[in-house]
């Protein structure tokens, strides 16, 4: 291949890299207008203006639409279950703490599948423990460097990193992730840490719904859900209510103190989960962007069409209908977050994360603020979005830090700072 040849296959690459991204916005002066929908104003277009109505008439019109038109039903039958605790070693991280690995077994008839839960919880501790509730990408043995902790062996996504092209995990996996989980940190200031695979619910890509927790709800004869029923996240966020249940059973935690958190798409499934399940006590979104904290009717970073497009799997099939139709949306992601209220939100943003809409996750909490008014409770307590690396708190909280999309230490010493103020300190104002 001569020299003039190779240029102009790098200017035809270099041109269709950039008409691909040129339908994403990034500059926040080319923000369109948009009309956010009012969180009391109800459908017939009165006016919600106590609490009283908030909870008998608007909080179920929201919850509706998201259950609906976005994330799917998730099924109320409830599946036999089982817990089996796989390995126990109370001198783990040099005696610091116990460590649990507890096997959850769901069945309908001959069908079942199981998920992992691994456990931290300190030996300091002389009474139970509120506990940080996560789950993760590439399985528990990813989270922290122990060769006695089991590898996952249900689907993972091929990684050359590790040697992994069979979509197993393998020994090379073990503590890949740990610097997104500093469970000696966390032990240390009091709090126990589980975390889950989350492909253990439902594989993270689109096999019609035939691999996951679904094929346990279908009816005689359904093949995969129903349009307005349950995508993966809807699946994800089942599975942390379904270690919430566990949690209740085990004497050494605190379970009206367990806190959901997630990065990315996991961020999205704790928004979710929180919004459904009112026994969590708080909720963490980390860089969780388009459907997750991030408002949708603003046009900056990824959209619905193109997250409807990469994954297909992730929402209901009703949410379709909203590609390159976001302005038709009668609600924005300020009333998911709504919906947790007044329990505490922590929304976090990375300012180099411009795909995940920094600046729309912070509206999300400002407007969110509203309702927290409104049943007695401190928003977010400033107008304009912070500068980087000073958070604020209320009884919903946010920062936004230098860097990209992930989870670092400094996020999660904002998360147990934010945990603190209000586990163990009154909330004044």
């Amino acid at each position: 291949m001569n020299f003039t040849k190779s240029i102009f296959l790098l200017f035809l690459l270099t041109l269709n890299f950039t008409l691909a991204f040129a339908q994403w916005n990034f500059d926040e002066s080319q923000v369109k207008p948009y009309i956010l929908p009012d969180a009391f104003t109800l459908a017939n277009g009165k006016k919600n203006t106590t609490e009283n109505e908030w909870w008998k008439l608007r909080r179920p019109e929201i919850f509706s639409f998201f259950e609906n038109e976005v994330y799917g039903k998730t099924p109320t039958k409830r599946l036999g279950v089982s817990y089996k605790i796989s390995s126990i070693d109370k001198n783990a991280l040099e005696g610091r703490a116990t460590r649990k690995e507890i096997r959850v077994t769901f069945r309908n008839g001959k069908k079942s599948l199981a998920m992992d839960i691994l456990m931290y919880i300190p030996n300091a501790a002389i009474k139970a423990v509120p506990l940080f509730l996560g789950m993760n990408f590439d399985g528990n043995q990813c989270v922290i460097k122990d060769t006695t902790i089991s590898i996952t062996d249900s689907w993972v996504d091929n990684d050359k990193r590790f040697g992994i092209t069979d979509n197993r995990a393998n020994e090379k996996t073990r503590g890949s992730q740990k610097r997104r989980w500093p469970i000696e940190k966390i032990i240390e200031r009091g709090y126990a840490v589980a975390t889950i695979y989350y492909g253990d619910l439902d594989p993270d890509f689109d096999d019609g719904f035939q691999n996951g927790i679904q094929p346990l709800f279908y009816k005689n004869g359904q093949t995969k859900p129903a349009p307005n029923e349950w995508g993966a996240i809807g699946a994800w966020a089942w599975g942390l209510s379904r270690a919430l249940d566990y949690f209740e059973t085990d004497k050494q935690i605190d379970a009206k103190k367990v806190l959901v958190h997630g990065h990315s798409r996991l961020g999205k499934a704790a928004l979710w989960a929180g919004a459904q399940d009112e026994r969590f006590a708080m909720v963490i979104s980390n860089n969780s962007g388009c459907m997750g904290a991030a408002l949708s009717k603003r046009n900056f970073g990824e959209d619905i069409k193109t997250i409807n497009k990469a994954f297909p799997h992730w929402f209901c099939a009703n949410f379709k209908k909203y590609n390159d139709n976001e302005a038709s949306i009668p609600f924005d992601q300020h009333e998911l977050i709504a919906l947790i209220a007044p329990r505490p939100v922590y929304v976090t943003s990375a300012q180099d994360d411009l795909w995940a809409d920094p600046k729309g996750e912070f509206l999300s909490t400002f407007f969110a603020g509203e309702v927290y008014e409104l049943l007695r409770e401190k928003g977010l307590p400033v107008t304009e979005q912070p500068p980087i690396h000073q958070p604020v708190m209320g009884t919903i909280g946010y920062h936004i830090r230098a860097g990209k999309h992930d989870v670092t230490d400094y996020d999660w010493e904002q998360y147990m700072n934010f945990a603190d103020t209000c586990f163990y300190k009154k909330i004044k104002f």
